[in-house]
């Protein structure tokens, strides 16, 4: 950015002030051994000694009724122990959140607003993703030492993005499964890992949700508080399950939310083999596992799954959970005990859990003030190089969806005069998405084109539902401005939790507005799509007079001027779309409600995501242009990989399909993918996507991702990238009963058109 641009942008946005005086409010910590000598007795304030040794010494101490006050997200005081109030929940999906035990009303005004994790995840760039939730929580260690938010978060959203009107799919990095799941691990790693490297502590704790199946917020008079997930074992465990078991086994996540809905006909919160089989017992889960918020209370009032609120409490406690989100089993615990229902063991169970937790992150360790983050205060939020992250994550995941020559980039030079025009043109809060908290400032649209050149500005409708239109206004300026901007879209007044879309149009009149001013317009006219979900603008994409467009996203607090450094041309477009954009005709016939991934095509379901959708898309997964023209070339693969067998297997005696992705059949499976990549034309990043059609066997995917690689290149120069495949992880496929199989025969490779077929054979 030039100095003169910064200089300008610093005066035109809202700006974020601190006060000048440090509070001096202590946050929530027990073993105040300072002020309580007394406390220096107790073993579980010994930091010295082992977290189950401490959390053991804990739990023997507790009453039963203060052991029921910690099963819930807002304990009680235990004061004879020196145990303040916590509130277990704090929320920071994209940025320290609203919520729970977070305000901003202390001396800390704001923390920085990253995009929605839709777009983030658009940038296909794990270091990215990491150094997120790293900045994430050293805002949030700074807002806790002055009492201002807690330790423990309930973030990320790994749940995955499977039908395109779902409300909360803009919380989530997309339809894949392997790349929720590389995000989940890079962003909890982001969010956990203490920056002196201890293994044993946590910088916070991050928690991973809503496990499982979850998608569906009320569509149609369905609610996602009733909703009975119906789903195949298949699907379950090639599409919805790996974000989940990598953010528990490779991202080490300190706690997993269970989901209001149902899965198969029992309550995410109450399947003891979804929590305590699969968690704890396959995935060897660690941490605490806590209900989504009046979860329990759910399952007895709303899905009458019990026939009481203690059978439900029992029900929920024995299946794994831990933390109950709400105060159902804090007021029913003691009755379910009384009843023989549940144990007192259990419920020490439960706590163990939790405490070794807030073990993890300190709580026990006395005054936070002297521990590893105890120098951390305001001076550390909202610091110009959080905020420059923010931007530049902004910029790396706006995906470019149409480009007409010369249409895009914009010279400052040649553009005297700008029509900005649209409901989102001016957005601030809009820019953030979902669960948001207060961000340093903003900077609109509006404003970060206003920066470099001189805008005319009508909204052309008073909100994004655009009921009502202004045309006239909207097509004067456009016939006198020398390009034309358009920034449509949507807001959380469309979709957002408890609220799903009903279609994938342009809500109200926005298109009527976009095709009137198109058609009048002078010069270049560049749409820009604001969501969170993906649209039908076949009629933009078909449009000549439209000549570019661009999906945004959410794109946090400084959206506006990441958009305009890709418009102008200061930044090279690269994101690529981490969703399927559909066409309408997709969601007037497929309901919501059904969670198959693969075709039906006997009855006319085209399934879901691009691995398995069959009909046609308005822009397909993974697309995205640049400023920039890349080509490929093929340095290293092979062109077959041998699977060692015994003598006497039975796949050496008769012909096999497929073979069982065992430990013992997976040995040194692994092989290079070399590909050059050269860029002709301005300097920029890129990222490539290495995709592979398996056999077809066992209902395998057309189509999935196999892994990615974000590079930047200078104008007219190459680079070597550099794939590990692995033949039984990454080539493997899930059969019909969701075990993982080598499938036999011929693999092929994708890297945009290249493509590279290799034989996997015994």
């Amino acid at each position: 950015m030039s100095p003169v641009l910064f200089f300008f942008l610093s005066f035109l946005c809202f700006p974020f002030t601190r006060s000048p005086a440090f509070a001096q409010k202590l946050p929530p910590f027990a073993c105040d051994i300072a002020r309580n000598k007394e406390l220096a007795s107790f073993r579980f304030c010994n930091a010295s000694l082992g977290v189950q040794e401490r959390v053991s010494d804990l739990v023997r101490r507790l009453t039963l009724s203060e052991k029921i006050g910690f099963l819930v997200n807002s304990n009680s005081n235990v004061s004879r122990l020196g145990i303040p109030q916590y509130q277990w929940w704090s929320e920071a999906l994209h940025g320290v959140a609203t919520g729970g035990a977070t305000n901003f009303d202390g001396v800390i005004k704001g923390a920085t607003s990253f995009p929605q994790v839709i777009l983030t995840a658009a940038t296909f760039n794990i270091s990215l993703f990491e150094e997120i939730g790293r900045v994430v929580s050293t805002e949030a260690r700074a807002m806790y030492i002055v009492a201002q938010t807690g330790l423990t978060f309930w973030a990320p959203n790994v749940n995955i993005f499977r039908d395109p009107r779902w409300g909360r799919g803009q919380e989530t990095p997309g339809e894949d499964p392997l790349l929720s799941s590389r995000y989940a691990v890079a962003f909890v790693k982001g969010l956990q890992q203490m920056d002196n490297g201890d293994p044993n502590f946590l910088k916070m704790a991050a928690c991973c949700k809503h496990y499982t199946a979850y998608d569906l917020e009320s569509w149609r008079g369905i609610e996602r508080t009733s909703f009975n997930a119906v789903v195949t074992r298949q699907d379950m465990e090639d599409t919805f399950q790996p974000p989940f078991k990598s953010c528990v086994i490779d991202g080490n996540a300190a706690s997993v939310m269970c989901s209001y809905n149902q899965v198969n006909g029992k309550p995410a919160c109450g399947d003891p083999n979804l929590l305590g089989g699969v968690i704890r017992g396959q995935w060897k889960f660690n941490g605490y596992i806590v209900s989504d918020c009046d979860a329990v209370s759910v399952l007895y009032y709303t899905q009458n799954y019990t026939k009481t609120p203690e059978e439900a409490v029992a029900v929920a406690i024995l299946s794994g959970l831990d933390l109950d989100c709400g105060t159902f089993v804090s007021e029913h615990a003691e009755a379910a005990l009384k009843q023989g229902l549940i144990k007192e063991s259990d419920i020490d169970k439960a706590l163990s859990n939790s405490f070794a937790t807030l073990m993890r992150i300190g709580f026990f360790n006395g005054d936070p003030r002297y521990g590893p983050y105890g120098k951390l205060g305001p001076k550390d939020v909202c610091t110009p190089k959080n905020q420059d992250l923010a931007r530049e994550a902004a910029r790396q995941g706006t995906v470019l969806l149409k480009n007409t020559e010369g249409s895009l980039p914009l010279s400052t030079t040649a553009i005297k005069t700008l029509a900005v025009i649209g409901p989102n043109a001016n957005a601030s809060e809009t820019m953030l998405g979902d669960y948001k908290g207060v961000p340093c400032n903003y900077i609109t649209p509006l404003q970060g084109l206003s920066a470099l050149v001189t805008t005319t500005y009508q909204p052309g409708c008073s909100n994004v539902t655009c009921n009502t239109v202004q045309l006239d206004e909207a097509k004067k300026i456009a016939a006198s401005a020398d390009a034309t901007v358009l920034v449509m879209g949507e807001d959380q007044s469309i979709e957002t939790e408890g609220l799903d879309r009903d279609n994938l149009l342009l809500p109200g009149n926005q298109t009527l507005l976009v095709t009137e001013v198109a058609k009048v317009a002078k010069g270049p006219v560049i749409l820009l799509i604001m969501s969170g979900g993906g649209f039908d603008i076949t009629f933009a994409k078909n449009d000549d007079k439209i000549t570019s467009i661009l999906w945004v996203g959410y794109p946090g607090e400084a959206g506006g001027g990441a958009i305009a450094d890709i418009i102008f041309g200061y930044y090279n477009p690269c994101g690529r779309l981490p969703i399927t954009w559909y066409p309408q005709s997709f969601v007037d016939k497929v309901p919501m409600t059904i969670m198959n991934m693969r075709p039906d095509l006997l009855h006319g379901y085209p399934g879901r995501s691009y691995r398995f959708y069959t009909g046609e898309t308005v822009y397909p997964f993974g697309y995205g242009l640049s400023y920039s023209k890349f080509s490929y070339q093929l340095l290293k693969a092979p062109k077959l990989v041998s699977i060692p067998l015994e003598d006497n297997h039975v796949c050496r005696l008769s012909e096999c399909i497929s073979i069982d992705a065992t430990e013992q059949n997976c040995q040194n499976l692994a092989f290079d993918i070399h590909i050059k990549v050269q860029n002709t034309g301005m300097s920029g990043s890129h990222t490539i996507l290495l995709f592979s059609t398996p056999p077809s066997v066992h209902n395998s995917p057309k189509k999935q991702l196999l892994g990615f690689e974000k590079l930047f290149l200078n104008g007219e120069t190459g680079a070597l990238v550099r794939f590990k495949v692995d033949a039984c992880k990454d080539l493997g496929v899930t059969d019909e009963v969701g075990e993982r199989k080598i499938a036999l025969g011929k693999h092929v490779l994708h890297v945009g058109s290249l493509k590279h077929s290799l034989i996997v054979s015994i």
